[in-house]
Order: C-alpha cells, then sequence, then structure tokens
C-alpha cells in the first residue's frame, strides 16, 4: 500500500473555518459579512443585495422580470434612434435637393438654430 504522506500538496487547499469575530471592512451592513462568509462555508452562491432570504424560484422570477425591462428598454433607445436618424437624414437630403436646386418640400433649414418664417403675400 503507498503511503502519501510524505507527498507535497498539490492544489487549492480547502479554506480554513473563521472563528471568532472578523472584521470585513466598513462598507458591509452589520451581519453581512458574516452571512456572506456562511454561503461560502456552505459552497453557496452569494446572493446579491436585496436577495437574502429568498428561494431561488423568487429570484429567477425577479431576473427574468428584470431581462423584460431591459428588452423593453433597449428596444425603445433603439426605436428613438432610429426616428433620429431618420430626420437627419432627411434634413441632410433637403439640404442637398436644395444645394443643387431642386428645392422640394418645406423651407426647414436643420442648420440655421431656428424655423424661417414663410411669407405670403395678400391677395
Amino acid at each position: 500500500m503507498l503511503s502519501l504522506d510524505n507527498e507535497p500538496v498539490v492544489g487549492p487547499m480547502p479554506l480554513r473555518r473563521a472563528e471568532g469575530h472578523i472584521s470585513y471592512g466598513g462598507a458591509l451592513r452589520p451581519g453581512e459579512g458574516d452571512a456572506i462568509a456562511q454561503y461560502v462555508q456552505q459552497g453557496k452562491l452569494i446572493p446579491w443585495r436585496g436577495e437574502v432570504g429568498l428561494s431561488a424560484d423568487e429570484i429567477q422570477k425577479f431576473e427574468n422580470l428584470d431581462a423584460e425591462d431591459k428588452r423593453a428598454l433597449a428596444m425603445f433607445n433603439y426605436e428613438e434612434k432610429a426616428k433620429r436618424e431618420h430626420k437627419v437624414l432627411a434634413d441632410l437630403q433637403r439640404l442637398v435637393q436644395r444645394h443643387i436646386g431642386q428645392d422640394v418640400g418645406p423651407t426647414h433649414d436643420p442648420f440655421s438654430g431656428k424655423e424661417k418664417e414663410i411669407e405670403f403675400a395678400d391677395t
């Protein structure tokens, strides 16, 4: 039978159990560091702030709702950006057409800073 007592240790060693009070710094709430340490010692995933005390199913439900909100916001931002790009493109096309003498559409100059007033003759 082989004896491994005299062999050097290879790989990570198991964490030692903390005894007594340990200071985790000033960024944590009272008792929060101890709770996190217990999760680590049990090999569990450390919950985010606000998830302590929730079951895995409850956390998953909240994460799914958050993902839906992010998708909706991303779609809204995409649509708003498309509207802005369309307006810039239309303004640029009008500017080019005006420059080459094919002025069509309203006399709005997007680069003037304010709208021009259109004067009509009395008939």
